[in-house]
């Protein structure tokens, strides 16, 4: 399938992977985490993809990047809560860093994302 619009963007398909992953390793999470720490981190990364397809959609640069920095904002967040769930042990060290990683690469594409758009 070719993809056209945002779906054809790198920070959009690296999102999305890193929400795929995010939902995987949440799956053992504890019960009782379901409506905290899989919920918080959940909504954070969905947040990410989310928020650069409706910036996509917006007219002018700076509507865009509004929410650009908000998917950005999302991305930093879901940092704190990687590092948490290895302290409490929810995730294995190559879950953290299959995930640290991922995240790393979105965040990376996404600053790009947001000086091409400045």
């Amino acid at each position: 399938m070719e993809y056209s619009g945002y779906r054809k963007l790198n920070v959009y398909l690296k999102s999305h992977a890193l929400v795929l992953l995010v939902y995987k390793v949440t799956k053992t999470f504890p019960k009782d985490e379901l409506f905290c720490l899989t919920s918080q981190m959940r909504r954070c990364s969905i947040s990410v993809p989310a928020n650069i397809v409706e910036g996509y959609g917006r007219r002018t640069a700076n509507d865009k990047l509004q929410f650009y920095y908000i998917a950005r904002g999302s991305l930093n967040e879901l940092e704190y809560y990687i590092d948490l769930a290895l302290d409490l042990g929810y995730i294995t060290e190559k879950d953290y860093e299959e995930l640290q990683n991922l995240r790393n690469d979105v965040g990376r594409l996404l600053n790009g994302f947001i000086k091409s758009i400045k």
